[in-house]
């Protein structure tokens, strides 16, 4: 059976049928510039983030959505899901993958246990700057708190300065906020130039991330999708599992390529339940919904517990 420009394998053939806005927010601060995204259909009046203001999921709310949108503020990723699941949120905000740390594997989890679907994505140039209350140099400061993802996008600074200890906590800017609530001296954080001017930090080191281009991919997700206005969709996520069976996952992927599809992403994660059995979560993007579409009905054929993660515009920079 010929579908485009590639053959389905026969063992499939009997099963398969083929069903044919400029937010300037601060001019001082290009962090908190941006092109309005396209939003979806349904109004979204309330978004959770995990971290205060000033944080860098802050930050992709003031940049992604109307300065109308209210934001709930939590503590955790799962704090900010469960906003959305009791209903205190429309959607939440949420850092999937840094291009120095790589995956927020947590995070992909959150999303395919609680069969929440992305609408959206933003991609933020994060700069992360060592601040502290003013008068104080690095020579003077002893400990540095930040967001575990943070230390590790900022370890090669940090070696030049093994005086100075690391220890994570839950959030960039909840860190700042506390040195200056409690006028910490000796401590620092990391945390974004917008957090240093909220909480009226002095700014030590500007851009201590380890590669000055330094981008995280966050997501938008919701509960519930409805009226999916499929015209501007090119890009999609994924997520299946497989038998262990040699050249299992390359004739997925080879369906991919022949169905027009660019993979752009592959992350596998463990199964709790099932030792040694993994799923796969991919990212495509596409110039024409109706080849996602050949291609969504032949994965779903091949693989197992297929979902599709969320349809949406593809913004990456």
């Amino acid at each position: 059976m010929k579908i485009g420009t590639f053959f389905l394998p026969y063992s499939l053939q009997s099963n398969f049928k083929l069903k044919q806005n400029t937010i300037i927010l601060s001019k001082s601060h290009p962090e908190t510039t941006a092109v309005k995204q396209t939003q979806p259909v349904k109004t979204i009046k309330s978004v959770a983030i995990q971290g205060v203001k000033g944080s860098f999921h802050h930050i992709v709310s003031q940049q992604y959505f109307d300065t109308s949108v209210k934001v709930n503020e939590c503590m955790t990723f799962a704090e900010a899901v469960d906003s959305l699941l009791t209903g205190q949120s429309d959607a939440v905000i949420m850092a999937l993958e840094n291009s120095i740390a790589g995956s927020i594997l947590p995070n992909y989890a959150l999303i395919d246990d609680h069969n929440l679907h992305i609408i959206g994505e933003h991609y933020l140039d994060i700069q992360h700057c060592l601040m502290a209350l003013p008068g104080q140099e690095i020579a003077d400061i002893r400990e540095v708190y930040s967001h575990p993802m943070a230390l590790l996008q900022c370890k090669a600074f940090f070696r030049k300065h093994p005086h100075i200890k690391l220890i994570e906590d839950k959030d960039t800017a909840e860190v700042a906020e506390r040195i200056q609530k409690k006028q910490l001296k000796n401590v620092a954080a990391i945390a974004s130039q917008l957090a240093s001017e909220f909480f009226e930090l002095e700014i030590l080191e500007h851009s201590i991330q380890t590669i000055k281009n330094n981008e995280t991919r966050f997501v938008i997700v919701e509960r519930e999708v409805s009226n999916l206005d499929t015209a501007h969709f090119n890009k999609a996520s994924l997520k299946f599992e497989l038998d262990h069976k040699r050249g299992s996952l390359a004739a997925l992927l080879n369906v991919l390529s022949d169905c027009k599809l660019n993979l752009t992403k592959i992350q596998s994660l463990p199964k709790i339940e099932t030792p040694w059995k993994y799923a796969f979560f991919v990212d495509v993007t596409f110039e024409s919904y109706s080849d996602f579409e050949k291609a969504k009905a032949i994965v779903a054929l091949m693989a197992q517990d297929f979902k599709i993660l969320g349809e949406y515009k593809n913004t990456s920079l």
